[in-house]
This record gives C-alpha cells, sequence and structure tokens, in this order.
C-alpha cells in the first residue's frame, strides 16, 4: 500500500487536475490549499509543456500560459516544498517524457521524493516502454500511474497486472476536455480491470458535472477532473481559489453518494 492509496480510505476519492503556474505559482499554491480544505483527496499537478499531445485546448492553454510567465520545473518543485508544508494529501505528477529526459530521470525522481510527490502520470509513454523510467521512479518511492484507454481492451488485463498507484481509465477516445456524455463501455473495462488487480480505478477525461463524477464513481473508485477546474482557474485567474474550492466540495459531495 502507498501512499498515493491513501486516497481511497474512503472507499470513493475525488481526483483534481490543475497545470502548475497557471496564472502563476503563489495562486497554484492557494488553489491546492482551498482544493484540500473543500475535500480533494488527491492532485494531480500538470506540469506545463510545449507541447501537450493528450490535452485539448483548455489544458494546452494553461501550459502557454504558464510557460509565458516563466515557471520552470525547479520553480514547481519549490512550490511543492512550501506547500508540503500545509498540505499532506498524496500528490501526483502529469507530464511527458521529453520533459524528464531533458531534466534528468535521476534528478527528477529524487527530487520528487524530496517533496513529497508520490506518482507521476506520462501520457506519452506506451506501457511497453515504461521500464525506462519505473526503476528510477521506485527507487524515491514514486509509483507510475498507467492509464487504460478505450482502445486498450486486449491489453487491459495486461496493464492491470503491473499497474501501480491507482489506474487511470480514460473515459473517451481523444484528448482531454469536458463532454457533455461518455459513451464508453466503461463498465466492461473496469471488470477486466478488477479481474487482474485490486488497485483502485480512476475514470477520467471529460468529467464536469457532480452526475458525470457520481455516475464515475459508481463504477470505479474515483472521478478525475481537470478540464473544468483549469477552465474556472482561466476565468478568475488570481481570484481562483475560492470558486475552485467551491466547486471541488460540489464534485467530491457528489462521489461520496456514490459510496452509499
Amino acid at each position: 500500500m502507498t501512499k498515493i492509496q491513501d486516497a481511497f480510505k474512503n472507499k470513493k476519492a475525488f481526483i483534481a487536475f490543475i497545470t502548475a503556474g497557471d496564472p502563476d505559482l503563489e495562486t497554484t499554491e492557494k488553489i491546492i490549499i482551498s482544493m484540500v480544505q473543500n475535500g480533494v483527496d488527491l492532485i494531480e499537478l500538470g506540469i506545463p509543456f510545449s507541447d501537450p499531445i493528450a490535452e485539448g485546448p483548455v489544458i494546452e492553454q494553461a501550459s502557454m500560459r504558464s510557460l509565458a510567465n516563466g515557471t520552470t520545473t525547479d520553480k514547481i518543485f519549490d512550490m511543492v516544498k512550501r506547500v508540503r508544508e500545509k498540505v499532506h494529501i498524496p500528490m501526483a505528477f502529469m507530464t511527458y517524457a521529453n520533459l524528464l529526459f531533458v531534466y534528468g530521470k535521476e534528478k527528477f525522481f529524487a527530487k520528487c521524493r524530496e517533496v513529497d510527490i508520490n506518482a507521476i502520470i506520462i501520457p506519452d509513454i506506451p506501457f511497453e516502454e515504461k521500464d525506462e523510467l519505473l526503476a528510477y521512479a521506485n527507487k524515491e518511492n514514486v509509483d507510475m500511474v498507467s492509464l487504460i484507454a478505450p482502445t486498450s481492451m486486449q491489453r487491459v488485463g495486461m496493464i492491470a497486472k503491473e499497474a501501480q498507484g491507482f489506474i487511470y481509465l480514460v473515459s473517451s477516445l481523444g484528448v482531454t476536455g469536458v463532454r457533455s456524455e461518455i459513451k464508453t463501455d466503461l463498465d466492461s473495462i473496469v471488470k477486466v480491470i478488477r479481474q487482474n488487480s485490486n488497485i483502485p480505478i480512476g475514470i477520467g477525461f471529460g468529467i464536469a458535472t457532480p452526475e458525470q463524477a457520481q455516475k464515475a464513481a459508481e463504477t470505479a473508485d474515483a472521478a478525475i477532473v481537470g478540464s473544468a477546474i483549469v477552465k474556472l482557474i482561466a476565468q478568475y485567474g488570481k481570484g481562483a481559489p475560492g470558486p475552485v474550492g467551491e466547486y471541488v466540495k460540489k464534485m467530491k459531495d457528489a462521489v461520496m453518494r456514490a459510496a452509499k
């Protein structure tokens, strides 16, 4: 049992994604604290990248804003170190392989351990190539979270057997973003995962409303929301901590209804 799985101690979890440094790192810190105060169970922090291939326009624009403000990986580590004096829930980084190789794999994961980052999600690393980074991550007690997409049906069991932390089940084909309806047969994928692993499952991509969050938590163990939160940050800027906190509370309440 790793620290990531502490997020699932109440059986159902709400996982929130934000882009670090959007609109600035000081506000990111305040947003993290506000989300924790309103019940978020796990936070995914996106490290901005110039070519985020898995992201839709909302998160891509957040990355561009963050980079334009001068956000760097080292500055993000410094921010996490500060916020860790007040926040103790599990946290994960989401980023891309090129950033890790440029920064230096050993150095990156050593810094993760230093600031208590508990997992990493790397959308552009295929399952078959994860071992290239896995040893470096695990040496520093960082879980590598696997993504399972609707197109992965032939490989679901194989991925699930080796999964760490939690499984990120992608609800829809395409990039991240709010969707009015999720049509993927997630129940069938969850069934195969359950047959091969007892690791928690979070459903993400497209979830924006309390109703969608509750359905995701009923189907799996967690709802993951990114674009809807990043939209609020784009709308409110430095004033985002309050509105984001209110939104998180609504979504967490919906997820907990699924636990009853």
